[in-house]
């Protein structure tokens, strides 16, 4: 075949691209497109993800709440607070765990209480007993989160659950026995 008089001869070391077909996409249109189903794919997913996850509680966990030691060795039998503070806060803690938590009243209606409402509850009326007991887990609870905690009911009505305050009923307990108080 030979070669118009407007065009030049092909040469060997040239490159020929054969023509698109009609209707075909460019390999930037395909990449395009692709990218943009992804997108869509990726959106699917992380919808489906958060339905799938909602219920999941996002506070931490505390390896305190997972993992638990015996302080004393199972065969031996275990020893009660030798204290009168100490054991009024282990009481309170059973109590609390019993009735349920509550915040921002001492005894809500269902019966569940707070910090503060589930010590005077077993104290009984002994507002020195009380008193100290008091006074001991505000001690313990600063001796964790630090000197700007105000008061147990501060502390107790800043959780949205009781798992951390029942947790600072033991430690109380723990430091009023440690302390012979």
């Amino acid at each position: 075949m030979a070669a118009s008089p407007h065009t030049a001869p092909a040469r060997a070391d040239q490159q020929t691209r054969p023509a698109p077909a009609p209707g075909a996409l460019s390999l930037d249109a395909r990449l395009t497109a692709a990218e943009a189903a992804m997108t869509v794919r990726l959106d699917e997913a992380a919808v489906a993800h958060e339905v799938r996850t909602a219920h999941i509680s996002t506070e931490p966990v505390d390896l305190a709440d997972v993992i638990t030691v015996p302080l004393t060795p199972t065969l031996q039998p275990q020893q009660l607070p030798a204290t009168p503070v100490a054991a009024l806060l282990q009481r309170a803690r059973a109590r609390m765990e019993a009735d349920g938590w509550c915040a921002g009243v001492l005894t809500d209606e269902s019966g569940a209480v707070c910090l503060l409402g589930a010590i005077r509850k077993e104290a009984g009326g002994d507002r020195s007993l009380e008193a100290d007991a008091a006074a001991v887990v505000l001690d313990a609870i600063r001796c964790r989160f630090g000197d700007h905690i105000e008061s147990v009911p501060a502390f107790n009505d800043a959780h949205d659950t009781g798992r951390i305050p029942l947790r600072m009923l033991d430690q109380a307990a723990s430091l009023a026995d440690a302390r012979g108080v």
